[in-house]
């Protein structure tokens, strides 16, 4: 046939790959991957040697986080796989593209307990979008460009594709042209215009509007249509942590992130406002902390990509199945007079006014809080900001001024430890000619730190602030509120020399400790060239506040200024 040309399996995937227009692996070899490495030595997409493979695949999330394309992993069967569940599981949660490519053992190995297996299709199925085992060469080709299909398109989200030893050492045949025509996968995209009216027609009812946003926007790369529709219709903002940035901080409209740690303003018009247009949003519980008792006075419009999130957790009047780009263009294009929203507006801006994020300014020790704020004036709100998990990951969300979108890199919904430091790796590889500047915590760093062997091995100038409390900071704070400060398990009775850990990497290393001092030093840091790592002492007794306890409604918060 013509167009087809013979090739081995891992060849024939590398130029699937190169026909998906991948720019790079992240991944780690191993004894069933070696043909498919051995392919790699000389072709055009470079392989990233991460130093763990939990690092490949949350490296490949950042990628694929401030890309909006499929980041892509190769990992060895067996314990190579399992390491990279992790990683999969997170960007499951967070609706991000990968392309998660594992080795297994022979198709005469599977099933008997061969020496490196796993049956890490059953691992993955309830963490997948989908998943494949390659059994026959000649169905790689359609295998891998269904997995990018699958993906990239809907509800973005991770795919695992199997690859046998030997199926990737069989000759097969490459088609120069392959069209992906699934039947039984066809997401809806396009917004049912009725639906759309609906929402508008409330909007006209509503005298107590409120927008949500969700990550959803910027991944439809909804972000023009979304500000749009803010500044023509004037209708006040609330943020997830994951879309931070979509509208910008400074913007009058903006109240903030909502939820659990989100400002008393953003949480008061969550629980106080008539109509509430749910954007690419999945009502987590970490926002809809009383899923029972949320948004009580309000009809409700949820506007999402996945029917399976509408009326989930959150009684939805209008449920909206579409892309959120798609969404609010018919939104704007219907072209329905604005309201007057006036008092509403001073109303949340009186709340933002009266009681704003704030902490206890003092030169006696250093606040967190002054560190993020500080980190946000010497980068000009202009850096992608990337976090761990932890109390730093809240202080991050809570005082840096967010501007564009996708510009908030961090674990959302797993809340995985040891996410940030090669999730920014990914984000920098992404995004070489841009700032990119990691929070951690001494918690999270001590679990991914290895990968610093990678940022001089390729040249990359990132910033690592280390925020260094000597405790697991967020279960501190929850054990001293909620479990009678018995701190169990919960302080670092010995902590590495950070700074000589970085010496290791070949890595500059900084420690800050002078509260009086603190800007100036950080500005001397962040001068610098290539990475470095930040050391700031911080005390840990420092909570993070606002806060609703779990199970509380969003207007019960503690520490309201």
């Amino acid at each position: 046939m013509e167009n087809q040309t013979k090739l081995n399996g891992s060849e024939l995937l590398l130029e699937c790959l190169k026909k998906e227009k991948v720019e790079l692996i992240f991944g780690y070899p191993g004894g069933a991957v070696l043909p498919l490495y051995d392919a790699m030595y000389d072709f055009e997409i470079p392989n990233v040697l991460t130093r763990h493979e939990q690092g490949a695949v949350h490296a490949a999330e950042g990628y694929a986080k401030v890309t909006g394309k499929p980041g892509v992993v190769v990992v060895t069967s067996g314990p190579g796989a399992t390491n990279a569940i992790t990683g999969i599981a997170d960007a499951m949660s967070d609706s991000l593209p990968l392309v998660v490519i594992t080795g297994q053992v022979g198709t005469g190995g599977i099933g008997t307990d061969a020496f490196q297996e796993a049956d890490i299709l059953g691992i993955t199925l309830p963490i997948t979008k989908h998943n494949f085992q390659v059994r026959d060469v000649n169905d790689l080709q359609r295998i891998v460009h269904e997995a990018f299909h699958i993906a990239s398109t809907g509800r973005p989200g991770p795919v695992v594709i199997d690859l046998p030893k030997d199926i990737s050492q069989s000759m097969g045949e490459f088609l120069e042209h392959f069209e992906v025509d699934i039947p039984s996968y066809q997401p809806n995209t396009s917004a049912s215009l009725p639906q759309i009216e609906k929402v508008m027609k409330q909007l006209k009812r509503a005298k107590k509007p409120l927008l949500l946003v969700g990550a959803g926007v910027s991944y439809a790369n909804a972000t023009e249509e979304l500000r749009t529709f803010v500044d023509k219709y004037q209708i006040p903002v609330v943020e997830t942590m994951m879309a931070l940035g979509t509208v910008p901080s400074k913007h009058p409209l903006n109240l903030g992130m909502g939820g659990m740690h989100g400002t008393y303003a953003a949480n008061m018009a969550l629980s106080t406002c008539d109509y509430l247009i749910n954007i690419g949003s999945r009502f987590a519980d970490r926002l809809a902390t009383s899923p029972n008792s949320f948004a009580p006075n309000a009809k409700i419009a949820h506007i999402d990509i996945d029917p399976a999130e509408i009326g989930k957790v959150i009684r939805t009047d209008i449920p909206v199945v579409a892309d959120a780009k798609d969404a609010l263009e018919k939104m704007l294009a219907l072209d329905t007079k604005p309201g007057n929203y006036s008092e509403w507006i001073a109303e949340c801006q009186e709340r933002e006014a009266k009681h704003p994020l704030y902490y206890d300014e003092t030169d006696e020790e250093i606040k967190p809080q002054r560190v993020v704020e500080i980190v946000g004036e010497i980068t000009d709100s202009k850096a992608y900001v990337v976090t761990d998990v932890g109390q730093h990951q809240m202080w991050v969300s809570q005082f840096y001024p967010f501007s564009f979108p996708r510009q908030m890199i961090t674990s959302g919904g797993l809340g995985t430890m040891g996410y940030g430091i090669p999730a920014g790796i990914g984000v920098k590889f992404a995004h070489p000619e841009s700032q990119v500047v990691v929070f951690v915590g001494d918690g999270g760093f001590q679990m991914t730190n290895q990968e610093f062997a990678i940022l001089n091995e390729h040249n990359l100038d990132i910033k690592f602030v280390l925020m260094n409390n000597h405790v697991l900071g967020m279960v501190h704070q929850w054990q001293e509120k909620f479990h009678g400060a018995r701190f169990s398990s919960s302080e670092f009775k010995t902590q590495p020399d950070f700074m000589k850990l970085a010496e290791a990497y070949h890595v500059k290393g900084v420690r800050l400790s002078n509260p009086k001092t603190i800007e100036e030093d950080l500005k001397a840091a962040f001068a610098l060239e290539g990475p470095v790592l930040i050391e700031v002492e911080i005390p840990a007794q420092e909570h993070v506040l606002p806060m609703v306890a779990a199970g509380a409604p969003n207007h019960k918060m503690i520490g309201v200024k």
